[in-house]
């Protein structure tokens, strides 16, 4: 899992980006995923690096 660094919004949902190995790298989310997951869009619009994305298996969790 990676810690988001940033996060924007999209059209028709979220993109999210975190640094791997010195590069950035993205992943989109749209808002009924983001519904399913139980995470509040605002939310990981303003405090992105409250949250971790696992990119394998397409979520979003929120950091303890």
């Amino acid at each position: 899992m990676q810690d988001i660094v940033s996060s924007r919004k999209m059209e028709n949902g979220i993109v999210v980006f975190w640094d791997e190995k010195g590069e950035k790298k993205s992943e989109s989310f749209n808002y009924a995923e983001l519904i399913d997951m139980r995470i509040n869009a605002l939310d990981l619009l303003d405090r992105p690096k409250s949250y971790k994305v696992d990119k394998a298996a397409h979520q979003i969790i929120v950091k303890k």
